[in-house]
């Protein structure tokens, strides 16, 4: 509870620090002082020092693998503060807000890596989207941003009413919200499960893939992520999206014996519909930003495989291959907010005018490719080996193989365009902090590439 406690209770702090504290500056040094103590406390946690004891009626299962989702979702959400701090400053005047905002749905990411019941995973969806959809129109001078808001809450109002309506089809099968409850048949206590159960479950999957903007349900994901604030539109793609495959793992970990082999069929499907739109839809996008929300659709299929096999090797990848996206995108965002042209051509000559920009994200466009000796490279190879080890079909993975190959060439365009086309690419003023935060970032990305065990092994300590 000590993560769900205390980031509620930062985000009522940072509301009302906008009444005491007029300087804009000091709230990202609160925040961060605030993710520092949150991430203490659920480390504390974590690791049996300290927690605080509420009973919470088994609606929230408290394991290590959550609890160390936390720590990478807070740590992921720290380094995000510290690269794009300034650019919140000048998201608007709330700026208080804007961070009281990002608790809350960190208090909705706590939620989702521990429900035990279908009714906390609806609560924790919601905690988590209602911020969002502030944040999204949050740019109030831009129609694009206010567009992308109504869009966000109206898919995500649709889709929430899909698991709700789940929801009730497992209810009334089953008679309980708990994720163990199933049909049974009376006389041999075999697996038996019902229709409506059945049919409830593929609404909560459906809904869950509208979540991670998986196809066939991605289609709000590029509206909404190139029209929100390019600040917000970082943390959206990252800490909210790995949060949602979390959930997703644990609500069908008991339940894919349920489904039978449609379970695998329907999955295949969307994992090579997710593959295919994402990586060829990117290929032909001319703005960078809306290419990064293609790209996104695409990982969302690669951290689809965790939840085909899902056995040891599947979650040990989804918790590397958050660590591995999330600094990865943050990175490339801080960069794309500094630039004043979004589009390919507007990062010509970013090699000669801001080397270290060039360098940091190469370093990370490297790992979003899956290119050895990035953390990239690791988190693919850990979704493809669960699925090997599940004995998934070889076909899927050839033809995620296929299409890591093809996400090579729009990441590529980037770097070709920083070195190797000419051009004076505009940025915005560059501080040594920024730069300094941003070169760490990209050796730590190098550093996981080289020892993912970084990662796995403090999941085990």
């Amino acid at each position: 509870m000590n993560a769900i406690i205390f980031s509620a209770l930062l985000g009522v702090v940072l509301m009302f620090s906008g009444i005491l504290v007029k300087n804009k500056s000091a709230y990202t040094y609160i925040a961060a002082v605030g993710l520092l103590l949150l991430l203490v406390v659920n480390l504390l946690n974590t690791y049996g020092i300290w927690s605080i004891q509420v009973n919470t009626h088994a609606m929230l299962r408290f394991d290590k693998f959550g609890m160390y989702f936390n720590s990478i979702a807070i740590s992921a959400t720290l380094i995000y503060v510290l690269l794009s701090g300034k650019e919140i400053e000048k998201a608007g005047a709330n700026v208080s807000d804007y961070y009281a905002l990002l608790f809350f749905v960190l208090c909705g990411v706590t939620i989702l890596s521990s429900f035990n019941g279908l009714l906390m995973l609806f609560l924790g969806i919601e905690i988590l989207s209602i911020p969002l959809y502030i944040l999204t129109g949050s740019d109030k001078r831009n129609l694009k941003s206010t567009e992308a808001s109504l869009k966000y809450f109206l898919m995500g109002a649709f889709s929430t009413g899909i698991m709700l309506m789940g929801i009730a089809l497992i209810y009334g099968a089953t008679g309980i919200f708990s994720l163990g409850g199933t049909s049974m048949a009376p006389s041999s206590g075999l697996l038996r499960p019902s229709f409506l159960e059945v049919a409830g479950l593929i609404l909560l999957f459906v809904s869950m893939c509208f979540k991670v903007s998986a196809a066939p349900f991605h289609f709000w994901t590029p509206d909404v992520y190139d029209g929100a604030p390019a600040v917000f539109t970082s943390f959206m793609a990252t800490i909210v999206k790995a949060a949602g495959f979390i959930a997703f793992v644990r609500l069908f970990d008991m339940h894919t014996q349920i489904l039978g082999p449609t379970w695998h069929i329907l999955l295949a499907f969307v994992i090579v519909a997710t593959l295919l739109i994402g990586n060829i839809t990117a290929v032909f996008q001319q703005s960078v930003k809306r290419m990064l929300a293609y790209s996104s659709i695409a990982q969302a299929g690669f951290m689809l495989f965790a939840l085909y096999s899902i056995n040891d090797l599947a979650k040990e990848g989804l918790l590397l291959y958050s660590v591995a996206y999330s600094l990865a995108t943050i990175g490339i965002f801080a960069v794309l907010i500094k630039m004043s042209d979004y589009t390919f051509d507007g990062f010509n000559g970013l090699a000669k005018t801001q080397p270290v920009l060039a360098l940091a994200t190469t370093v990370c466009l490297l790992s979003l490719a899956g290119i050895p000796l990035t953390a990239g490279f690791f988190a693919k190879y850990y979704m493809l080996a669960s699925m090997v080890k599940a004995g998934g079909p070889t076909w899927l993975v050839m033809v995620a193989v296929l299409f890591a190959a093809v996400s090579v060439y729009y990441y590529f365009r980037v770097i070709q365009a920083m070195y190797f086309k000419e051009g004076d690419a505009e940025t915005a003023p560059v501080t040594s902090l920024f730069k300094t935060v941003l070169l760490l970032l990209a050796a730590l990305i190098i550093l996981l590439g080289v020892f993912p065990s970084i990662v796995l092994n403090w999941f085990y300590f």
